[in-house]
């Protein structure tokens, strides 16, 4: 890694490719929005520059589709091979483009420049050797699927953000806590123990959050390897074209366009999972954001904040499905934090996952969680929570069972939590009191 005064972020993409011919594999940790997306689709060029073919894996279908069509926008004279599933249905992006085939088999692609496909489905590929690969989301593939599809490349690039949730499991893993090559680990994880000398690179800016935001992130969730915004105070601004009623909805709102973060805080209440005033809450800030006529200005320019530049975001899927069923236009994004993982938004409104509990279990109080919800904005984040968060941390301290083995994970999720609560207390807007 660089060490010394702070690399550019053209100086990283640079001294990665030059590692690439001397290792057998290179990581690059990349904070949010850091330009993951722009790195891997540079490598793909430069590596099928040399002529020699070239395997991308990521690890769902959406991220898949994407890097397809950043790589043939960017590079229209390469030809991308998508290999699938049988059952899956190209979207209609993807037809479009002349230079990309799809095909269940690699022998139905021809011979493309660059094949792309799921972590999933290229274990089902084992007739043929690459000398280059490229690992997009790579903290959010289990080594276990690693393992699977090793012997398929020479060399390979690793890029992902280890701030962000690990791989998601349904199967209990305590059986293999504190073994090296423990397959619900990240496959970086486990890569870097086998292999400590490998080079690690990391991103220094996020162009995503604003100067309003990377500070706290950086602070919250990577207190090691922390991060600059690509953009000054000032350089992002929002406004509310529309007047405002003087409620706390419009208050916090408000807020969030003067300072990028608000709090709108409900009464301190123990509620069932799907709160229905928090839900309410959540469903009106986004219609009242609408009706205000947001306009968002930055270094792209002014433009309006449309529904579709608008992402709300739950921990569990019936808080989602409760929020969709609050009648939102179904151009915003409702989802959970798993699903918004890798997405950007203009403004973005959170249910805190620890609102209204009698408890703080390991998944409310996971950091890649809140990390992944309060970084999706370019603007504001708005975060809806009932009073007593902080008292619900003080009975809950993290008190996770140390297992021999285990590397320790940072941050802790007890104080990653900490951090973003005593920040949004700066913003805090009372539901109770009009």
């Amino acid at each position: 890694m660089t060490t010394g005064q702070e690399p550019s972020p053209e100086q990283v993409i640079a001294d990665v490719l030059a590692d690439l011919p001397r290792h057998r594999g290179v990581v690059v940790d990349s904070p949010p929005g850091a330009g993951k997306s722009t790195l891997v689709v540079r490598a793909a060029a430069h590596l099928a520059a040399t002529g020699e073919p070239l395997m991308i894996v990521a690890q769902t279908n959406e991220q898949v589709d994407d890097l397809v069509v950043r790589i043939c926008d960017k590079h229209p004279h390469l030809t991308v091979g998508r290999l699938s599933a049988g059952a899956y249905a190209p979207p209609p992006r993807l037809l479009e483009l002349a230079g990309v085939r799809v095909g269940t088999r690699v022998q139905d692609l021809g011979d493309p420049d660059i094949v792309i496909a799921t972590a999933d489905k290229w274990a089902w590929i084992g007739d043929r050797r690459w000398p280059w690969a490229i690992v997009d989301e790579a903290y959010q593939m289990r080594s276990d699927k690693l393992l699977r599809i090793a012997g398929l490349f020479e060399r390979a690039l690793f890029v992902g953000d280890p701030g962000q949730l690990d791989p998601f499991s349904i199967v209990d893993g305590d059986r293999w806590s504190g073994l090296s090559w423990d397959p619900l680990q990240s496959a970086v994880s486990v890569l870097l123990r086998h292999n400590p000398d490998l080079p690690v690179h990391r991103l220094p800016v996020s162009w995503r959050l604003p100067a309003t935001a990377a500070p706290v992130v950086s602070r919250a969730f990577y207190p090691f390897t922390g991060f600059r915004s690509g953009t000054g105070p000032g350089e992002r601004r929002m406004e509310l074209v529309t007047g405002g009623l003087g409620t706390p909805h419009d208050r916090a709102l408000e807020e969030a366009a003067r300072s990028g973060w608000a709090l709108l805080e409900l009464p301190n209440r123990h509620t069932v999972r799907t709160d229905g005033e928090a839900v309410g809450a959540v469903a009106l800030l986004a219609e009242r954001l609408l009706q205000r006529g947001a306009v968002a200005g930055s270094e792209q320019g002014e433009r309006p904040v449309t529904a579709d530049r608008i992402a709300v975001g739950a921990a569990h899927r019936d808080q989602v499905a409760a929020i969709r069923a609050a009648g939102l236009p179904p151009e915003i994004t409702v989802d959970t934090a798993n699903r918004l993982q890798g997405r950007e938004y203009d403004v973005t409104i959170v249910l805190h996952p620890l609102s209204g509990r009698r408890d703080a279990t390991a998944f409310h109080l996971e950091s890649g969680r809140l990390c992944v919800l309060a970084s999706r904005h370019r603007h504001a984040c708005v975060v809806v929570a009932r009073a007593g968060i902080a008292e619900l941390l003080d009975a809950h301290p993290s008190a996770e069972p140390v297992q021999l083995g285990v590397p320790v994970k940072f941050p802790d999720g007890w104080e990653a939590n900490q951090a973003v609560l005593e920040h949004l207390s700066r913003h805090r807007i009372e539901a109770g009191r009009g």
